[in-house]
C-alpha cells in the first residue's frame, strides 16, 4: 500500500478529531518515521491507560454506517507491542470498524523512537514563526490528541501559556471556509476568533469583508453582535402574542395565529368552522 499522510476530508466524518493533512505541517516527518500497513481488527488493542473510557454508541453507529460506505480515510496510530499493535489515537475508529465488522483496518505503525522523534519536529514547527494559525492549531492537535499532552505540556514545549494553547487550537473549530481563508489570505488569529462561534450562513457572509477590508477583531465582533440584535428583534416580533394565541385557542377551540395586525384561526372541518363562527 502506498505510503501516505493522515486523510484529508475525515473531519467530516469525525469532528472530535482535530488533525487534518492539509494543514498539517508535520506530514512528512510523519511518513518518514511510520510505517502504513493493513492489519487485522483483532490484532489492534487499546491502550489501558488512555483516559478516555467512554464513547458514544450512536456516535460509534454513525461513523459505523460512514465506515462501511467510506472505508476507514486516517489510519489509526499505533505502537507494536508484542504481536499486538497498541493504540496511540483512533480508539474510536477501531471500535466503529468493529461494529462495522471489518476484517483488517489501515494503521501506522511507529515505535517508540519515532513517536520521540516526531514529537521534536511537531514541537520544532511549532516554534516556527512562519505558520500560519491553522497549522500551527494542528501541530498543537498532534501533540494533544497523538502523545496525550496536556495544554500545559504543550505550552512549556513551544513557549506559550497553556491559554494561548487552547485559543489557538478551537481555531480547528471553525467551517472548511473559514480555515482555507486563513491559510489562503493570511489572516490573522485575533479577528477570526469570533466566528468560531457563529453560524456558517454567517461566516460566509463576513468572510469576503474581512478579506477585502481588512477588518479587526473588534470589528468583527460589533458585526456579528448588531446581526444578533436584529435577528433578536425579529424574533420577538413574531413571538411576542404566543401568550395571546393560547389563550384564543383555549377560548374558540381552533388554532390562532398573530403575525403583524392579522389574526387567523385555523380549523380541520366544517363543522368546526360553524362551531367557531357562532362564536365570533
Amino acid at each position: 500500500m502506498k505510503k501516505s499522510g493522515l486523510g484529508r476530508g475525515f473531519e467530516a466524518l469525525i469532528p472530535t478529531n482535530l488533525v487534518e493533512e492539509e494543514f498539517d505541517p508535520t506530514r512528512k516527518e510523519d511518513e518518514k518515521v511510520s510505517q502504513l500497513i493493513e492489519v487485522s481488527v483483532d490484532e489492534v488493542v487499546r491502550d489501558e491507560s488512555q483516559p478516555r473510557k467512554t464513547f458514544s454508541k450512536e456516535g460509534l453507529l454513525e461513523l459505523s454506517e460512514s465506515i462501511k460506505e467510506h472505508g476507514i480515510l486516517q489510519p489509526i496510530v499505533v505502537v507494536k507491542q508484542g504481536e499486538k499493535y497498541q493504540i496511540v489515537a483512533g480508539e474510536r475508529r477501531w471500535r466503529a470498524a468493529q461494529l462495522a465488522e471489518l476484517a483488517t483496518v489501515p494503521v501506522i505503525v511507529r515505535t517508540l523512537d519515532d513517536q520521540s522523534r516526531l514529537e521534536m519536529a511537531i514541537v520544532e514547527n511549532a516554534q516556527r514563526e512562519d505558520l500560519n494559525p491553522i497549522e500551527l492549531a494542528t501541530a498543537y492537535a498532534k501533540l494533544k490528541t497523538q502523545f496525550n499532552l496536556t495544554n500545559e505540556e504543550i505550552g512549556q514545549r513551544v513557549g506559550k501559556s497553556a491559554g494561548s494553547v487552547i485559543n489557538t487550537m478551537r481555531l480547528l473549530k471553525l467551517p472548511e471556509e473559514a480555515k482555507k481563508a486563513m491559510q489562503e489570505h493570511g489572516l490573522m488569529e485575533g479577528p477570526m476568533r469570533p466566528l468560531i462561534s457563529a453560524d456558517p450562513e454567517m461566516v460566509h457572509e463576513i468572510l469576503p469583508k474581512m478579506i477585502e477590508e481588512g477588518w479587526s477583531a473588534r470589528k468583527v465582533e460589533r458585526y456579528i453582535a448588531d446581526h444578533k440584535k436584529k435577528s433578536s428583534v425579529k424574533a420577538v416580533k413574531v413571538n411576542s402574542f404566543v401568550k395571546e394565541e393560547a389563550k384564543l385557542c383555549e377560548k374558540y377551540g381552533a388554532e390562532v395565529r398573530v403575525r403583524g395586525r392579522s389574526v387567523t384561526f385555523g380549523v380541520k372541518t366544517d363543522e368546526e368552522l360553524r362551531e367557531l363562527l357562532k362564536k365570533l
